[in-house]
């Protein structure tokens, strides 16, 4: 009796840019789904990452994760059940994409635990929500600047933006050619 290896596509996700430029985060999520592989005895097949917020469900990176799982026949494996998302329609939605997914740092979890952490995963991320906005509404309180102009701030010029863009659509256009 033979057995396959079990295959895997992993999904990794940063919020900011500053914790992608750092790779911690990732580099966390990458080791741990490296030991579930590895203990699982599988194989990975393709690997995706993505900086966004978990607000976010429009992801094109997760998107292309999902559709390599659904044309392989692959498990989407990811490290944490909020690096996926934090909203759990969507988490419960992923049943129907017609994909299995398992989270490495429970990858016994059934239906019903995966939907019992999605709506707290959902609960925390209203929570860092109200959070942020109350030591923001405290900071202006304080009177803090927040956002907008600072005095002294570097000056731009956005006509350096325009002339970019303008180049960049003068080279994409000699590209294609002549009609």
């Amino acid at each position: 009796m033979t057995t396959t290896a079990p295959l895997f596509v992993s999904y990794f996700r940063v919020s900011t840019a500053r914790q992608g430029a750092s790779g911690l985060g990732i580099e966390a999520q990458q080791r741990a789904v490296a030991v579930h592989v590895a203990q699982a005895g599988g194989r990975e097949l393709a690997s995706f990452t993505e900086i966004e917020s978990g607000k976010n469900n429009e992801r094109p990176k997760l998107a292309e994760a999902m559709e390599r799982c659904r044309l392989t026949g692959a498990v989407l494996l990811i490290a944490k059940l909020d690096r996926l998302s934090r909203d759990a329609h969507f988490l419960l939605g992923l049943e129907k994409a017609g994909i299995d997914f398992i989270a490495a740092d429970m990858p016994n979890a059934n239906r019903l635990t995966v939907g019992i952490m999605a709506l707290v995963a959902q609960q925390e991320r209203e929570a860092i929500s109200a959070r942020t906005k109350a030591a923001l509404a405290e900071a202006k309180a304080r009177g803090k600047m927040l956002g907008g102009y600072r005095p002294g701030a570097r000056k731009v010029d956005y006509r350096l933006s325009v002339e970019a863009r303008q180049r960049a659509a003068e080279a994409f256009r000699a590209s294609v050619g002549p009609w």
